[in-house]
């Protein structure tokens, strides 16, 4: 079968992120990635940057390198079209390619607003022939709880805690390059990107919300401007979420409740980026990690463990997981990611007939559904005001 040809946009020499280049790149790149896929082209700001990236990354001379979304979407040589640029860019670059019934995958957040999220659902003609971005949903450890609970190791879910502090980002400070980090309508930031992505494997494991309360804070109102002294940055983003409510029964008893705090920094000295903890009808499970962003691959700079707790036997014991063998050869920010390419592949290759159970992965409508429950938690903040 022939490869899927794969368009990026915002894989740059200049970029302020390397996501482009450290998760898609480098699967598309790898022998494995190149057994379903083929790059075939690159969208920039201008045809010039797009060709310096061709030169910057070394990718052959057959690779088109295009300046404009629209002529994009009209080669027909495209196949799939992977967007990777700054989020309130997202809308602007990939709605030509859905306008014309391109395949997209879409990094999270998927637009900066749900509303221009709902008009690109509204002219795509198939919203499941898409990926986004939340490779949370099929890294090792989301699999490995999914298997446990359904063990009934630990019985029905009674109750979950989730404690998560921002450990990339300083407290107070933020690069220049990262300077829309505090201004909410751009819609990536902190709060939507990696809460965003926590909450989604928070999701898959226990299921989504039945209701929800939640609040938010700015607790520094005034940022500095990093490398410059007295450089003050105004923020309009919230730095803490706490949200907590009632999970729809599943692997749930009803009315199970979660709570979910994320504060930007680091946690006190000491304690872990990320503690998670899971209770049940005969025991209790705690996830912790150095941080939240186990889907990315930057929090596994320490141990990531699973114990559990038998209350039977008041014994605690830690629960094995691992990487696939093939995902091990990838640089570790590419492997979760690597596995939504994967699943998407697979479908395509079996002719995009019913997706095979246990093999599904995020699709525009999953996004649309967070997104969703963003909207809500904002309403909820905006109405404090």
């Amino acid at each position: 079968m022939s490869p899927i040809r794969v368009a990026i946009i915002g894989l740059s020499s200049s970029a302020k992120t390397t996501w482009a280049a450290d998760a898609h790149l480098a699967y598309l790149l790898s022998s494995k990635g190149k057994t379903h896929y083929q790059l075939v082209a690159l969208l920039n700001s201008s045809i010039s940057a797009a060709e310096s990236a061709k030169k910057t990354f070394n990718l052959p001379q057959h690779v088109k390198a295009f300046g404009d979304a629209e002529t994009l979407a009209a080669d027909a040589d495209i196949d799939l079209v992977v967007v990777c640029t700054r989020v309130d860019v997202h809308y602007a670059v990939v709605e030509p390619s859905v306008r014309a019934g391109k395949a997209v995958f879409v990094e999270w957040p998927v637009t900066s607003n749900l509303a221009s999220t709902l008009q690109l659902l509204e002219k795509m003609p198939n919203p499941g022939n898409s990926i986004v971005g939340l490779q949370g949903r099929v890294m090792p450890l989301t699999l490995r709880l999914q298997g446990i609970l359904s063990s009934g190791i630990i019985g029905k879910v009674l109750s979950s805690d989730i404690r998560a502090y921002g450990v990339v980002m300083q407290r107070d400070t933020l690069p220049a390059s990262l300077a829309y980090f505090a201004d909410r309508k751009v819609g990536g930031h902190p709060i939507n990107i990696h809460y965003g992505h926590m909450i989604d494997y928070v999701h898959e494991v226990l299921g989504n919300w039945e209701t929800f309360d939640a609040k938010m804070q700015i607790q520094r109102p005034e940022l500095n401007i990093l490398g410059k002294e007295g450089a003050v940055l105004k923020s309009n983003v919230p730095d803490l979420l706490s949200v907590h409510g009632t999970l729809e029964a599943g692997v749930a008893v009803p009315g199970a409740l979660l709570t979910a705090t994320f504060r930007l920094g680091p946690p006190f000295k000491g304690d872990a980026g990320l503690t998670w903890t899971i209770a049940g009808e005969k025991g209790e499970l705690r996830i912790t990690a150095p941080g939240p962003y186990l889907m990315s691959g930057d929090s596994y700079n320490g141990p990531v463990t699973i114990e559990h707790h038998d209350h039977a036997t008041d014994q605690v014991n830690s629960l094995a997981w691992d990487w696939s063998e093939w995902q091990k050869e990838l640089p570790l920010r590419a492997r979760s990611t690597a596995e939504l390419y994967e699943r998407y592949a697979e479908w395509v290759e079996g002719g995009k007939d019913e997706v095979v159970r246990g093999r599904e992965w995020p699709r525009f409508e999953d996004g649309v559904r967070l997104m969703r429950e963003f909207d809500a938690v904002y309403k909820l903040f905006d109405a404090m005001w």
